[in-house]
């Protein structure tokens, strides 16, 4: 029992000391030098600095960064494809991944994955890929699946206009 008390102290101890880097070493906020910093990067005036431990507490943020998702295609890809599973969602990067589903009236289960990867309602933003159980969808099924999320997403937008 004596022995686990002292392991206990000692490993009590070395991580106050860990903690607050060493006996007298000024605590938490002190400065990294460049042997223990772990990632080092410059101020805006050129000088090196150290990232401490309250630097995954600050709000370091840009503020100018926004989501490069076209809502309206977005919107329109679940819309159109209602009758998939949706097994993976990403508004950020604009990944949408479909489980297989088969549509309304047809025999033929399909899968699919878009990728919006712009922010303007154009075709260029819109990027379908399409699959059956046997292999890749036909060409033109895959187009008019694509015409048919455009068109629901322009159809989206004027009705937000109309607000």
């Amino acid at each position: 029992m004596y022995i686990k008390q002292i392991f206990a102290a000692i490993l009590m101890a070395s991580m106050v000391a860990g903690c607050s880097g060493g006996i007298g070493s000024g605590g938490f906020g002190r400065a990294l030098d460049r042997s223990d910093a772990s990632e080092i990067d410059l101020n805006p005036d050129g000088r090196t600095r150290s990232s401490t431990i309250w630097d995954l507490f600050g709000n370091n943020d840009d503020p100018n960064v926004t989501v490069k998702v076209n809502k309206y295609i977005w919107n329109a890809s679940l819309d159109v494809l209602n009758f998939m599973p949706v097994q993976a969602a990403d508004p950020f990067t604009g990944v949408l991944v479909m489980g297989f589903g088969t549509p309304p009236g047809g025999g033929r289960a399909y899968r699919a994955t878009v990728y919006v990867q712009d922010p303007a309602l154009d075709a260029r933003s819109l990027v379908l890929s399409l699959q059956t159980r046997s292999g890749p969808a036909d060409p033109d099924t895959v187009r008019a699946v694509e015409d048919a999320i455009l068109t629901r997403a322009r159809q989206l937008r004027l009705r937000d206009d109309a607000l």
